[in-house]
């Protein structure tokens, strides 16, 4: 005789004030899912209790659009630092500026040189499915950009070189924009003034264009801070940073974009001789497959030895594709800012199951 099974009615995401959030506490129990669902529920606990969180950029995420979350994320107080590479910083204000120019190639895993030659012949810098607008883009912003720096040496200033696109984005009337500003994450950083190191912004096309400027004796080297000092500044930024609950570092990719920043703890610890809270969390997305000396492919115990991270450390690795997690959980992360109670409700009754599932072992 067959037994009647009772079914148990499971909320419908699309009925939810808390969409994503219920998507993901109802489907992501294993594998990399869970360890999306366990990195967002410690991301929530961490900043919904007062803590900061700092996050560290590699690849090419603005080109990807990541800012369509980011953005609110940052206006939303879910990040309160950042790391990114200098092609990330520019790549973002270029979707404001240059949104119109950009072209898509879905079919990009099936192009050939020549078919990548006629891309750039037609001004056009691919980054995997989509593209760059070399005029509309590098050279358009160049035209504010290499004043703004001939100007500094004139007065001997030197900044940092995220500071001089602070004050470049916060320039730049509103009648310019072709992208939505609300997507913008640069913009979002500028207007809230977060900290931000650029580590190796040599390493990107502004880059490249202000050391050909220096090399024609038109700008001073020396108006742009170097790295040694974005070490030092981060310095003070974690300290504060790291007031009450502590900060944590969500990282995307790996690359120097992660290793700078995460150094500043046993840096204070041992190089400044000084005390310093622990990073307060860790998670790292990426597809990287871990390997011998690959530090985007490294686990977080290995950073334990390095005294970045301790054992008492949330640790989460997520090795998927960032595109795809990452504004799934920064959706999830704007519910919960949005109806916090809501979400430590969810939370708690998703976490309650999973205990009640691991006791069956």
């Amino acid at each position: 005789m067959a037994t009647k099974t009772k079914l148990v009615p499971v909320q419908s995401a699309a009925s939810s004030t808390l969409p994503i959030l219920e998507f993901v506490s109802h489907n992501y129990m294993n594998f990399n899912a869970r360890a999306t669902r366990d990195a967002l529920y410690a991301y929530w606990d961490h900043v919904g209790g007062g803590g900061k969180m700092y996050w560290a950029v590699a690849g090419a995420m603005s080109s990807a659009r990541l800012g369509i979350t980011l953005a609110p994320a940052i206006r939303a107080g879910l990040v309160h630092g950042l790391s990114v590479t200098g092609a990330n910083l520019e790549e973002s204000l270029f979707r404001l500026v240059a949104q119109h120019g950009y072209k898509d190639f879905p079919d990009y895993r099936y192009f050939t040189k020549a078919d990548d030659t006629k891309i750039l012949k037609q001004r056009m810098r691919r980054v995997t499915d989509t593209s760059i607008p070399e005029d509309e883009a590098f050279r358009a912003v160049e035209k504010i950009l290499v004043p703004m720096w001939k100007k500094a040496t004139k007065n001997g200033e030197r900044r940092l070189w995220h500071e001089y696109f602070y004050e470049l984005i916060l320039s730049i009337p509103k009648s310019k924009y072709q992208g939505n500003p609300d997507e913008c994450w640069l913009l979002a950083a500028a207007k809230a003034n977060l900290p931000m190191v650029v580590p190796g912004h040599e390493d990107s096309t502004f880059g490249n264009i202000f050391a050909s400027h220096v090399k024609f004796a038109e700008c001073s080297a020396l108006i742009v801070k170097s790295g040694v000092e974005y070490m030092a500044q981060l310095y003070d930024d974690y300290k504060i940073l790291s007031k009450g609950k502590g900060v944590g570092f969500f990282q995307i990719g790996g690359g120097i974009a992660g290793d700078f920043p995460i150094c500043v703890v046993p840096s204070i610890k041992y190089d400044l001789q000084q005390p310093v809270k622990p990073w307060a969390y860790f998670c790292q997305i990426s597809d990287s497959t871990t390997s011998y000396g690959s530090y985007s492919g490294a686990t977080p115990n290995e950073k334990i030895t390095w005294d970045k991270l301790t054992a008492k450390t949330p640790m989460f690795v997520i090795e998927s594709d960032a595109t795809v997690i990452v504004p799934l959980m920064l959706s999830a992360l704007l519910e919960a800012r949005a109806q916090p109670k809501a979400a430590d409700k969810i939370i708690s009754a998703s976490r309650a199951q999973t205990k009640k599932s691991l006791a069956k072992r």
